[in-house]
């Protein structure tokens, strides 16, 4: 496949995460502040995301393993989860997770249940995404391209 060819692919790759709201345009915002400085700083950024993602799903399904489940602990989570999948516009995630925090708060176990594999579902599929749009764009700097705005 050509330079010109890979650069296409990744401009509609990206503007169809736009379109099936998987991103906003937070994710834009967060691409503007990377620069020839900075060159790694979005996939520093979203690697970041992923590592603080995993950690919480995985607290958050421990707690709700529990016998006395923590309503307002696992609230907190979810807020943290809320507003790091807004930093960097994991749009779909952050829209479950106002949901889950909802069930949170109404001490509803079975609707936190189903946020949660709601929210690990979401989250696996934009990590996925996000993954091959980086690998993408891998793929045009080492043919000496660079990469579409």
């Amino acid at each position: 496949m050509d330079l010109i060819q890979l650069q296409r692919q990744l401009v509609d790759y990206r503007t169809s995460l736009y379109h099936e709201g998987f991103l906003d345009e937070q994710f834009t915002q967060l691409q503007s502040l990377q620069d020839e400085n900075n060159p790694d700083f979005v996939v520093e950024v979203v690697s970041l995301f992923f590592e603080d993602s995993e950690r919480l799903l995985n607290e958050l399904s421990k707690a709700l393993e529990q016998q006395i489940i923590d309503f307002k602990r696992m609230d907190a989570q979810v807020h943290q989860l809320k507003g790091s999948s807004s930093s960097i516009g994991a749009h779909r995630v952050q829209k479950l997770c106002i949901v889950f925090r909802n069930y949170c708060e109404a001490h509803n176990v079975e609707g936190c249940l189903k946020c949660l594999q709601q929210v690990k579902h979401e989250y696996g599929i934009i990590k996925t995404k996000l993954e091959s749009m980086f690998q993408l764009e891998q793929q045009i700097l080492n043919a000496g391209g660079s990469i579409p705005v």
